[in-house]
């Protein structure tokens, strides 16, 4: 359980770095490269940037589906095991505890 969270905090993570990279007009990372012809150019910068987002969105959804799934079937035995001790509670509050000794001035 503890290493999806870890996932689910490293993909937020860098999903927040990706969108913080963009540029909301378009440009973002890529708009230092706008005169030049290089390699990683102004459409396939874009184009990275755009599939690494949807591809940590996704993963980001389906690893706190799959989280969420692995919880209730926790919480079901949890369940189980505080209906036990709200029982054990109960009837301990039915038997009144003895009352304090008054205290001389």
């Amino acid at each position: 359980m503890s290493f999806i969270t870890v996932l689910i905090i490293i993909v937020g993570i860098l999903l927040g770095l990706v969108v913080l990279i963009q540029n909301p007009k378009g440009g973002g990372l890529a708009s230092g490269f706008s005169g030049a012809n290089q390699f990683g150019g102004v459409q396939r910068t874009n184009d990275f940037l755009d599939k690494s987002t949807w591809t940590l969105v996704i993963a980001l959804f389906v690893l706190s589906v799959f989280s969420s799934s692995l919880t209730g079937s926790i919480s079901t035995v949890t369940e189980d095991n505080n209906s036990d001790f709200q029982e054990l509670v109960e009837g301990e509050q039915g038997q009144q505890a003895p009352a304090a000794p008054a205290i001389p001035e």
